[in-house]
């Protein structure tokens, strides 16, 4: 069952989404999580064909096509656009749908989910399809950083190499979160080099060696984990946590008490909390890790809030979780 919590204060209240009237397009990540691209497109179809004034379904393999796929919806004119996949493929399409006049819906495909559980509307597509049975619209805040958009977290350091672990773990046992939740430990006992930041917020400057940076978007993330934060997003800005773990050894063990929830937080983490952020970091050419999906990028980085820049369907009587 769907959990359900009051939204942040000082957002506005969730308004119903004409379904009816809408011309919908549904983007399909056919490649993603452990459920099928096409078993999630055939159960869209059936729950939305005799509900919308119009409806397409467009599918791909290719992650990497999303967001011209998503562009392409949105230049079409295309009320509602539907992004069914895990959260890498949430924020591809929300990348082409923020700032528009069309709202988005969350169908999650993934292996975690976590933009589509910070919005309440479940983490399975059969709890997510509920949603068009009595829609409501929200405009929520999303992350973004040098011109990408992230709705979870973007991360430096120990992390992008985690990614890399993951996928050929999966690849070799499958997709699940027990592989997911290995890769992080054997790619942490490989680490071999610490991270240099200097990190500018709120008029100061700040110094940091470490194996670990990210910031974080979502406070669903952070409570899961236990981790500092989160009332930090839920008052509109974002969380820049910074291990003080340099290597393998003391990471790892800060990863153990993750997993069991015995987060030591103040010992493991400094916590920065701002609407905006410029991080510089040594070396400059960094693997930058964003929700799930990982890129070479040149430091610095400007990361900041957008302010109330998505339109995305939540459930009826929600308002929402913590991305609002």
């Amino acid at each position: 069952m769907t959990e359900q919590r009051d939204p942040p204060a000082g957002t506005a209240s969730p308004t119903a989404f004409p379904l009816a009237g809408a011309r919908v397009c549904a983007i399909v990540n056919m490649g993603s999580g452990r459920k099928q691209g096409p078993d999630i497109a055939g159960e869209l179809r059936k729950a939305l064909q005799d509900r919308v004034a119009a409806l397409e379904i467009r599918g791909t393999e290719a992650g990497a096509d999303l967001p011209a796929m998503a562009r392409q919806a949105v230049e079409q004119g295309f009320d509602l656009i539907v992004a069914a996949g895990g959260d890498g493929t949430q924020a591809a399409v929300a990348s082409a749908v923020a700032g528009s006049d069309s709202a988005m819906a969350v169908i999650p495909g993934g292996t975690f989910n976590y933009f589509a559980r910070d919005l309440g509307s479940g983490e399975t597509v059969e709890e997510a399809l509920k949603i068009f049975e009595a829609p409501q619209i929200r405009a929520v805040d999303i992350g973004e950083m040098n011109g990408t958009v992230f709705l979870n977290n973007v991360s430096f350091g120990a992390y992008p190499e985690i990614l890399k672990r993951r996928e050929t773990i999966y690849r070799r046992w499958g997709r699940s979160r027990v592989a997911a939740y290995w890769s992080a430990v054997a790619a942490l006992w490989t680490l071999r080099r610490p991270l240099r930041l200097t990190v500018r917020a709120g008029g100061r400057e700040r110094r940091f060696t470490t194996a670990l940076a990210f910031v974080a978007k979502s406070a669903y993330q952070l409570d899961t984990f236990g981790l500092e934060g989160a009332d930090c997003v839920r008052q509109g800005q974002l969380a820049l946590l910074v291990a003080r773990a340099r290597r393998p050894a003391p990471l790892v063990r800060s990863a153990l008490r993750l997993a069991m929830g015995k987060t030591a937080r103040y010992a493991d983490f400094d916590l920065i909390c701002a609407d905006e952020f410029e991080i510089e970091t040594v070396p400059r050419h960094e693997y930058v890790a964003h929700d799930g999906e990982k890129t070479w990028m040149d430091s610095p980085f400007s990361v900041r809030v957008r302010k109330g820049a998505l339109k995305v369907l939540v459930p009826a009587g929600s308002g929402g979780r913590d991305a609002a």
